[in-house]
């Protein structure tokens, strides 16, 4: 493990977390203290920094924010807690455990989010310890699943790969482990209330990876095994692309960096990136690779502005070439030229599949990620009653959806009986749905301009007809929508990306790769809802007499000149149409 970087108090003109951080006892603060104060429902605001170290996030109802300032209350605030689980794995103990935190101190619903894990929204602070430690009583925990630090860690869930789907997830788990930061802060704070060693006294503890201030901005690392890219590679700050050999074992990795989504309404400094292709390195050579990955960052990365915080900005600052020098300075040895691949979709299999082994693996479609019980679909239900009779285990994707993995032949019968017993499955849907995807946005996010969850859903069934008028029910179209332009659902690598702008109102994007290679770029500005539809059904109509063989949406609409290709992230804003909203 790397030496800590001696970390004096940070210098003036950095951002104002690299103070929050530097003076917060290794990520203790006054969390304590804020949970004690029984006269809010809030937490100190530096305090709510910290938290997403913590794993959750203040946030307030916003459909509601209105009336209680009206009456002079304070907001109804909540926090939403975000659940660390690499390669988003857990047992059907551990699901129903879940479960009963969902229904006892959450909203009633799981979310499954978009990095492969679970959160719960709607814990007001009375009950925030109180879930932290049913958390650990599942044998899970939340830290690092937010802050400035490596996040959940993300693998390829399609098992029909299983061999190298193992091999991704045992390598999502080493890494995930191994970044942790290691404060005891965590479970001194919502455990048991003792100090670990270590914990005794500042002068005490260290970060040996991170430093006293951690990393400049968050950080996001991804396993792929082609040809699924079922986890967006090219969207994350680290990525490892498995490399098989000719009995499909795994050979070693390709090494991707530079990745990110977020961005900045006007701010044109601002851009999503696709990661470059780093090079090659085995098995045993990856977790290292990751660690010294994560030290240049927190000594290259801007601490004073968080705008311009992520590794993308510092590859693209710095350059690749002098990254990768940097790299292998640190590391000792050099990385192998990058091997051969290829991708052919970022979606999911909905339904089942059987892998090598004969174990069978069920995905359930779970439109935009919500967990939950309605007239129609009962999920919540349905996927309890599963976990008390599975023996396997359960996989979140990242797109959202639930595998109910590793199936034994003869219980199959009986997993597919409950399914349909609970309106959850088989289910047939379009394209478009099945490659929808959703942040959460209203009325929880503090960030969001727009609707998403709430609104995409219907949004679908509406383009559904246009998509049905061009005969192309079935065809496979990428479409996801953010509430604000931060990217949580990975808009900007849609073949149709929807981004809020305020209410009721969205940026419309086209033309990514369907392999998620290529970011898409700005149609129209400003736009609502039946202008959304009124531009997309003629390219629809169009799409369904003019395309080439087996060519898809994102490639044709580049193909006819509706829209510009964008080359790099750099190049995101420009060579725009006449953007009339």
């Amino acid at each position: 493990m790397a030496d800590e970087k001696t970390q004096e108090t940070p210098p003036p003109g950095l951002a104002a977390n690299e103070y929050i951080k530097d003076k917060s006892n290794y990520l203790r603060g006054t969390i304590v203290e804020s949970l004690e104060r029984q006269i809010t429902g809030a937490i100190a605001d530096d305090d709510t920094q910290l938290g997403k170290f913590h794993g959750f996030y203040q946030q307030d109802h916003r459909d509601v924010r209105a009336e209680r300032a009206k009456k002079k209350l304070e907001p109804a605030y909540s926090f939403m807690i975000r659940i660390r689980m690499p390669a988003g794995v857990c047992t059907p103990e551990q699901w129903l455990k879940l479960d009963e935190i969902a229904t006892t101190f959450a909203n009633g619903t799981l979310r499954a989010t978009t990095r492969q894990t679970f959160q719960y929204h709607g814990v007001i602070k009375n009950n925030l310890k109180r879930t932290m430690q049913a958390i650990d009583r599942a044998s899970l925990d939340t830290i690092a699943a937010c802050g400035d630090v490596n996040r959940n860690v993300m693998a390829s869930s399609n098992p029909h790969l299983s061999a190298a789907h193992d091999a991704a997830y045992e390598l999502a788990r080493a890494i995930s482990e191994h970044l942790l930061p290691k404060t005891g802060a965590w479970r001194e704070i919502w455990i048991d209330g003792e100090k670990v060693a270590g914990g005794e006294a500042e002068t005490e503890e260290s970060e040996p990876v991170y430093g006293k201030t951690y990393l400049p901005r968050k950080f996001k690392t991804v396993v792929a095994v082609p040809p699924d890219n079922d986890v967006d590679i090219f969207a994350h700050d680290l990525g490892y692309i498995a490399v098989l050999d000719k009995k499909g074992a795994i050979a070693g990795w390709n090494v991707t960096v530079g990745g990110g989504m977020g961005m900045t309404h006007g701010d044109e400094a601002t851009f999503p990136r696709t990661a470059d292709v780093l090079g090659f390195c085995t098995t045993e050579q990856a977790t290292d690779i990751a660690e010294k990955i994560v030290t240049v960052q927190r000594d290259w990365g801007d601490r004073t502005n968080r705008k311009h915080a992520r590794l993308k900005y510092t590859i693209e600052t710095r350059g690749l070439e002098a990254f990768r020098a940097e790299l292998e300075k640190r590391l000792g040895y050099k990385l192998g030229k990058p091997r051969p691949f290829s991708f052919n979709s970022t979606g999911d299999r909905i339904g089942w599949v059987q892998d090598h082994q004969g174990l069978w693996h069920y995905t359930l479609f779970i439109e935009s990620g919500r967990i939950k019980d309605t007239e129609e679909r009962q999920i919540l239900k349905g996927l309890r009653e599963i976990a008390k009779v599975h023996d396997g285990e359960f996989r979140i994707t990242a797109n959202q959806n639930v595998i109910v993995a590793r199936v034994k032949p003869e219980n199959k019968a009986g997993i597919e009986a409950l399914l349909a017993a609970h309106h959850i499955g088989p289910e047939s849907y379009s394209g478009l749905r099945r490659n929808s995807m959703a942040c959460v946005a209203l009325p929880t996010c503090g960030l969001a301009l727009a609707e998403s969850e709430r609104y995409l859903p219907d949004l679908v069934t509406e383009l559904e007809t246009a998509l049905g008028e061009a005969g192309l029910d079935e065809a496979d179209i990428v479409i996801r929508m953010t509430g604000c332009p931060n990217g949580c659902a990975r808009p900007y690598l849609a073949e149709i990306g929807l981004v809020g702008r305020g209410p009721g109102t969205y940026n419309l994007y086209l033309g990514a790769a369907f392999d998620g290679s290529r970011l898409n770029k700005l149609y129209r500005r400003d736009i609502r809802h039946e202008r959304i539809i009124a531009e997309l059904r003629p390219l629809f109509l169009a799409y369904a007499k003019e395309r080439g063989e087996k060519e898809r949406f994102g490639d044709f609409v580049i193909r006819k000149g509706v829209i510009a290709k964008t080359e790099a992230g750099r190049h995101f804003h420009a060579d725009l149409p006449e953007l009339v909203g």
